[in-house]
């Protein structure tokens, strides 16, 4: 069976694809993931289908890591397929949909300078990503002529200056920055991580104004859950259609872009005209505040301690008459009472994220939201539990289980590749894929902890302290190591009987 590539597209595929091949790069994507692919690239493709939006989408990764997908996606002619699949007006909906919007496709360390040469060309208007909360931040960076930097930030501030000599700092060369990552006001915090590296670099002031004047980084709040490759259903899907994708991507129906700009940059980026969910904000926080803490919140709440208790999927876990209640007792009792908004209008919020959490057609493996969860978790979580806690009120029971269920995650050890390993508390290995600093803390201390037989209070005290994890010591809450401790304890306890 052959693999997608333009050969395989039908007549009005073809057509859109080839009308694509035509039209120059205005979009540069850093991020090659499932979620950019079923959100952003979906979007732009439905702009491109009606006839609203001109322009190709140069795509690279953030981290070498996605060399991979990169060579996939450039091996299928910057094609790939994706199914949304879900529930409208009770009747079950899948659709079907071979996304074109690529025409390049380039690892930016190998081929740095075709990453240099993008940031000089006219048509470039866009750039769009998603790194992750971590990939997001600002790390010291050197520069030396012909050598890729690592960060996206440091990315971002080369990309810049290279279009800043090439045009003079024209007015009207700057660029749009729309961030992805689930980072509280991600725009001003990427320009401020730009900012920062011109003045390492030593940059001429003339510069920095251009980047102030000239360029927009816009905040925004994405929304829809993408669960990627279908394990399950691929090798069927693949029978019906008559062609295999090694970038086969799925997602729910729901999608939702808050950006916070004015509506006139509608006319640049046609997204409500295409009959998308996106609203041009001129307050971004409810909405933030909302999906992170609710959505987001009960995935990093929901994730280690389900995984440690065996489950595989969302669905699942929502499924079981205990661990479902565990989650909706959780962000309508502890999480909804300490946002600062309307309390009904939350709670019908939190309605419809169960129900898509319950979406039978979806299978989002608990193990892909595990990934960079330290940093999620700070994001995500922390501020509810720091709501109560710096009140001087005792941490509610489900948020102490959550961070009890977070530690015991990371108790690892290195396997023989160098990656990190845990265990379950019924026996089984899973792989955990963070910031390698911040995973060997914590497997340290849990060491130390277990060799020194420490009482479930004291290695939760142990492991909360480590300030380079947290970004704060979370021992200086009365009561709340020992309360964490007191369950970590428990499950101390029932791994030992299960021995």
């Amino acid at each position: 069976m052959e693999t997608l590539s333009r050969r395989l597209l039908d007549s009005r595929e073809r057509e859109l694809h080839d009308s694509l091949l035509r039209e120059p790069v205005t979009v540069l994507q850093v991020g090659e993931g499932n979620f950019l692919r079923g959100f952003t690239d979906w979007m732009l493709h439905e702009c491109r289908k009606q006839g609203l939006f001109n322009g190709g989408v140069a795509v690279t990764q953030p981290r070498p890591a996605g060399r991979e997908k990169i060579e996939a996606l450039a091996a299928q002619d910057g094609l790939y397929t994706l199914v949304t699949r879900g529930l409208e007006r009770g009747e079950p909906v899948e659709r079907r949909e071979i996304v074109s919007v690529f025409t390049e496709a380039f690892d930016a360390y190998s081929e740095w300078e075709r990453f240099v040469e993008l940031a000089e060309r006219p048509e470039l208007r866009f750039v769009v990503s998603n790194t992750t909360e971590a990939g997001l931040a600002y790390a010291p960076e050197k520069v030396a002529e012909g050598e890729p930097i690592a960060s996206f930030p440091g990315k971002a501030a080369y990309l810049l200056y290279r279009r800043f000599l090439r045009f003079g700092g024209e007015p009207g060369r700057g660029l749009i920055w729309l961030p992805c990552e689930l980072l509280e006001r991600n725009g001003d915090e990427l320009k401020r991580c730009i900012m920062r590296h011109s003045r390492d670099w030593g940059l001429p002031e003339a510069f920095e104004r251009w980047v102030e004047t000239e360029n927009r980084f816009l905040n925004s709040l994405v929304d829809r859950i993408v669960t990627g490759y279908p394990e399950g259903r691929a090798e069927e899907w693949f029978d019906d259609w008559g062609y295999r994708d090694r970038l086969l991507n799925t997602a729910e129906l729901y999608h939702f872009w808050a950006i916070e700009a004015e509506p006139e940059l509608e006319r640049e980026l046609p997204l409500q005209q295409a009959g998308l969910n996106v609203v041009w904000t001129d307050d971004l926080k409810p909405y933030q505040l909302r999906k992170v803490r609710i959505l987001n919140g009960a995935h990093a709440l929901m994730t280690p301690i389900g995984i440690l208790h065996g489950f595989e999927h969302v669905g699942e876990l929502m499924a079981d008459k205990d661990f479902g209640v565990f989650v909706t007792g959780a962000v309508e009792q502890e999480i909804i009472p300490t946002l600062p908004l309307g309390r009904e209008a939350l709670q019908a919020y939190a309605a419809d994220v169960f129900d898509r959490f319950r979406n039978p057609y979806l299978r989002h493996r608990l193990a892909d939201i595990a990934m960079n969860g330290l940093s999620k978790f700070k994001v995500r979580l922390l501020p509810a539990i720091a709501h109560y806690a710096e009140q001087g009120s005792p941490v509610p029971e489900r948020l102490v289980r959550g961070v009890a269920g977070m530690l015991r995650y990371y108790r690892t050890e290195r396997s023989a590749d160098g990656s990190f390993e845990g265990v379950t508390l019924t026996g089984r290995t899973y792989a955990v894929r963070d910031d390698g600093a911040a995973v060997d803390a914590l497997a340290q201390a849990w060491r130390t902890a277990t060799r020194e037989a420490c009482s479930g209070s004291e290695t939760a005290g142990r492991l909360l302290a480590l300030t380079g994890v947290w970004g704060r010591d979370l021992t200086a809450w009365p009561g709340f190591a020992e309360a964490v401790g007191s369950v970590l304890a428990e499950w101390e306890t029932r791994e030992a009987a299960g021995r």
